[in-house]
Order: structure tokens, then C-alpha cells, then sequence
């Protein structure tokens, strides 16, 4: 029963904008406060080692390509015709070694396709193993 008809009943509501206010204070507040370190700041003493640097593994095989597209293998001068006879070159190379690593020196100007067809017979020769070389920018 309702006895109070005329009385007209206000619905509670929550206002946003004091506590929007609030929580921009507290973020200002914080990012006034906090101190960032910088990492160029930091004094670290990275330890030493002497190692003896050895001119190359004894399970590798070395090809070399410059910008002219004239290949070596392990120091001979190799003419390149297809990737078929190539890759018999590198397992001639290898010998008896069994999956030897391919060491790839290209020159900077040596075009993608030369790279590709040495990575294309070390492939067909059965040698998993590849890395390339690169000489560190001088300052």
C-alpha cells in the first residue's frame, strides 16, 4: 500500500566527476614523484677473458663469393656453372668429413643469387650446418 501518492521520489545517482578529479590528482602526484633511472648511469664492470682465437674449426668448409660473382673454396678458385656441379665441388671439398659446417663469406656488392646458389648446393650435398661471416663496422 502506498499511502504517499503525491510525493514524487528522487532516484539516488552517482556523481563521476569528483572521483575522475581524484584519480588525476593521485596520477599527477605520482608522476611528479617517481624517479626514473637511467641505464646510461649504470657503471658496470664486465669481467675479462683471454682466449685463444683459432683460424678456423677443423670440420669447416669455407666458400667465399665477391662482387663478381668468382667463388673459393677452401682457398681455390672454383668456376661456377649450376648448383648440381657445385654442390659435387663441395663434397668433393668436404673429403670424408661427415656434415661439415659451410662458412659463407660473400662481399657486401655479391649479389643475393650468388649467396642463394651456395646455400642452394650445400643443400644438395647433404651439409646442414651453415654460417656466415661479417667483419664488425670500425669506429
Amino acid at each position: 500500500m502506498n499511502f504517499q501518492r503525491g510525493k514524487f521520489r528522487e532516484e539516488p545517482e552517482i556523481n563521476l566527476i569528483p572521483m575522475i578529479d581524484v584519480l588525476l590528482v593521485i596520477l599527477i602526484f605520482l608522476m611528479v614523484t617517481t624517479t626514473y633511472s637511467k641505464f646510461a648511469d649504470l657503471k658496470i664492470n664486465l669481467p675479462e677473458a683471454e682466449v685463444e682465437q683459432t683460424k678456423s674449426a677443423p670440420n669447416t668448409l669455407d666458400v667465399a663469393v665477391d662482387a663478381d660473382g668468382n667463388y673459393v673454396v677452401n682457398l681455390t678458385v672454383v668456376p661456377f656453372s649450376d648448383i648440381a656441379e657445385f654442390s659435387q665441388v663441395l663434397k668433393g671439398a668436404a673429403g670424408d668429413r661427415q656434415d661439415p659446417t659451410v662458412v659463407i663469406s660473400a662481399d657486401a656488392q655479391a649479389s643475393h643469387q650468388s649467396v642463394i646458389n651456395i646455400l642452394s648446393a650445400a643443400q644438395q650435398a647433404g651439409f646442414s650446418h651453415i654460417s656466415f661471416t661479417a667483419e664488425a663496422k670500425r669506429k
